[in-house]
């Protein structure tokens, strides 16, 4: 599933026109590149909610399914559920297997079997990329990279799964995760983040992340990284 319904408000002038997944990258949508590179790597039937400017996506939607991709729509125009509510509302799209997540706004060169391998080994409830960077909200893990809680390095708020916070190590969820079907029985309909779900969780579940500090990792939700990406890939 792409998550695609989001207003995009940090993009500002841009997303009063056009939704943050219709912003060009150098020739192709933010939509059409998250398309490509779920499907690369055997992710090709994909599903993606939409909510701002649903319409125009929709047709985006239809132009990919012309050039060959497989495609369906969750429709959120009434409410925007967020990612744990949209994840919950298009659960019957879903068979027995693990699935993929990933936000359109996501640009990484992270090789997605690997991630996917991974999750088959640890044989947990879920996988999630994750990477040293910049920010203020991060995630907690152990040693292990299993997920043990969630911190706000601003304003200091703090959440555990289970533990005393001892030796936990800081670490930003980079919006790409492999989801055993399992999850839906621990799921209700509603407005709510799948980071919240997965903290919910985490005490009695296994969580595991996958670190991946090398490549390029952009969210392309702001101008400055919209323009960044525009220029790495010039230089390609």
């Amino acid at each position: 599933m792409i998550f695609a319904a989001g207003l995009g408000k940090r993009l500002g002038n841009i997303t009063e026109s056009i939704p943050k997944a219709l912003v060009d990258i150098n020739g192709k949508t933010a939509l059409q590149l998250a398309v490509e590179k779920c499907s690369a790597y055997g992710f090709d039937d994909i599903i993606i909610n939409v909510h701002h400017f649903a319409d125009m996506v929709e047709d985006e939607v239809k132009r990919l399914i012309k050039i060959g991709f497989r495609i369906s729509v969750s429709d959120e125009r009434e409410k925007l559920l967020e990612n744990g509510g949209g994840l919950y509302k298009a659960r019957d799209f879903f068979g027995k297997n693990p699935f993929l997540l990933y936000n359109v706004d996501i640009v990484s060169d992270l090789d997605l079997s690997v991630l996917y391998r991974l999750h088959l080994e640890k044989k947990g409830l879920a996988t999630l990329a994750v990477r040293h960077r910049p920010g203020k909200r991060f995630l907690l893990v152990d040693n292990e990279g299993q997920l043990r809680g969630w911190r706000n390095i601003s304003t200091g708020e703090q959440i555990l799964a289970g533990v005393d916070g001892e030796g936990l190590s800081e670490i930003a969820f980079s919006s790409m995760h492999i989801v055993e079907p399992e999850i839906f029985n621990y799921m209700s309909e509603g407005i709510y983040s799948l980071v919240t779900l997965y903290l919910n969780l985490a005490a009695e579940h296994n969580i595991y992340t996958l670190k991946h500090d090398e490549g390029y990792w952009i969210d392309v939700g702001t101008p400055e990284s919209l323009e960044y990406i525009r220029n790495l890939f010039d230089k390609k």
